[in-house]
């Protein structure tokens, strides 16, 4: 069975920075994730690109960062009072707020968002809410473990 619409692949890959070939992802063929084709749940260069594979057959493609997650948006790295990060006793922890560390959020109208702690000032975090390949090109490569039809309660309304 090939990938097309209304099919669930499992699949094994690896996603690199297309400019250092530094590994920014990886999945092994015991965690192969499961993705359903047709419904733009999935990025479109990965899914074109799949489109017409079948089990045992291997990929290989680039992205650019306008196909994959899109430039680094400047509006999306924000400054937060550190209180935001306040224990119920008010209380900072420096253990846990630290550059590197990521947080799930919630913007303004309740849409939950991953916010990486990009710097540290007195009483002021910047977060980064961009996508964390956003700005990159990237390459994508793997393997079609296996193809199947959806499941019709699989298959969005």
């Amino acid at each position: 069975m090939k990938i097309k619409i209304n099919t669930i692949a499992s699949v094994q890959y690896t996603v690199a920075d297309a400019a250092d070939k530094k590994i920014l992802q990886q999945v092994s063929a015991d965690e192969a994730q499961e993705f359903l084709f047709g419904y733009q749940l999935l990025l479109e260069v990965f899914e074109q690109n799949l489109q017409g594979l079948s089990a045992g057959e291997n990929f290989y493609f680039q992205a650019t960062q306008d196909e994959a997650y899109g430039p680094i948006d400047p509006k999306a790295i924000i400054d937060l009072p550190v209180t935001t990060f306040a224990e119920e006793d008010g209380r900072i922890d420096d253990e846990v707020v630290q550059v590197g560390h990521v947080f799930p959020m919630a913007d303004n109208q309740g849409n939950q968002l991953l916010g990486k702690i990009v710097g540290r000032k007195n009483d002021q975090v910047t977060m980064d809410f961009n996508h964390p390949m956003a700005g990159k090109d990237l390459i994508f490569s793997g393997i079609v473990i296996s193809v199947r039809e959806a499941l019709p309660d699989e298959i969005p309304d």
